[in-house]
Parts: C-alpha cells; structure tokens; sequence
C-alpha cells in the first residue's frame, strides 16, 4: 500500500502562537529559529526555563521545563525513584533527568497531525507544564537537599488544608 504525504499548511505557525502568548503574560524570552523558543517564568518555587521546539516532520511541539535543580551523585537514586511515582500520576507529561547536563525537567509534547494548534492549547500545555513543576519542585528539593527518601519527601507535599487561617 503506497503512502499519500498530505501537506497541511499551517495558518499560524506554533512557536509564534507561543510567542504572542508570552508576550501577553510578560514573559522574558528568546526565539532562537522559527522553530524554537525559550522563555523564562517566575513561579512561587523557582524561576522555570521553557524550551519549545517544533517538529515539522513529526508535527510535534515539544516542551521542557527545567528548574533550578541540581541532583549529586549522592542523590540520583532517589530522585529516579520519586521520578517514577510521580510519573505513574501523571496523565501528561513526565519528569526527566538529562544526566549529560544534570537537568531536571518535565518533558511533554504536542502533536498537531495536520491541525492547528489554538491559543487554548498553547495556554493549556504552558499552565500543565508550570502547575507540575510548581506541585512536585519542593518534593524534589526534600530529595535533593534534606536527604529525604522519595516517599517522605511526597507525603510533606501531599496533605490538604482544609478551613482557613
């Protein structure tokens, strides 16, 4: 059977929508090529440092999410182990640990397949990726920093506050 390649012409590319979209919000960024993005978001937890690129052979946009997590050698064990509980919570999206530069960062993409991508998908895909950031960073800073083991670490972070102060 022969495959039909059927080019979609898009009508706005989608590092530009992400573009207008940090604009918006105010956010410092830098468009290296067309097809990437960086920019920067202050969170209640750590400055986030978003990477987008887009994949025309793919028709994939691809986030990362990176905060100012260093991980020791001391520690990588248990990180991986809070990386995968946290992981199997997640609907979109995952933690990932980029040994080569020592990153931490949650990965997640977007794939379009001959469609065009909305502001509320753009928006949705940049909130996902901050709220996940912003739920597990302290979690990962019990691990990295107080030497936490990966389950104590999620029970500090987990609890509910009911009634008001």
């Amino acid at each position: 059977m022969a495959s039909m390649e059927i080019i979609h012409e898009r009508a706005r590319h989608p590092v530009d929508l992400v573009e207008t979209i940090a604009n918006s919000h105010d956010w410092e960024f830098e468009r290296s090529t067309q097809d990437e993005l960086s920019l920067c978001v202050t969170g209640t937890w750590s400055d986030y440092n978003i990477s987008l690129n887009w994949r025309d052979d793919l028709e994939s946009l691809h986030l990362a999410c990176a905060a100012d997590l260093k991980v020791s050698d001391s520690r990588l064990a248990e990180v991986y182990r809070l990386m995968a509980i946290i992981n199997e919570q997640l609907w979109i999206g995952h933690f990932d640990l980029w040994r080569s530069e020592n990153l931490l960062l949650f990965r997640h993409g977007l794939m379009l397949n001959d469609a065009d991508m909305t502001v509320g998908q753009c928006e949705a895909l940049l909130q996902a990726a901050l709220e996940t950031c912003e739920r597990y960073f302290q979690a990962f800073q019990f691990v990295i920093w107080a030497g936490k083991s990966a389950e104590d670490a999620l029970a500090a972070i987990m609890f509910a506050t009911e009634g008001q102060a």
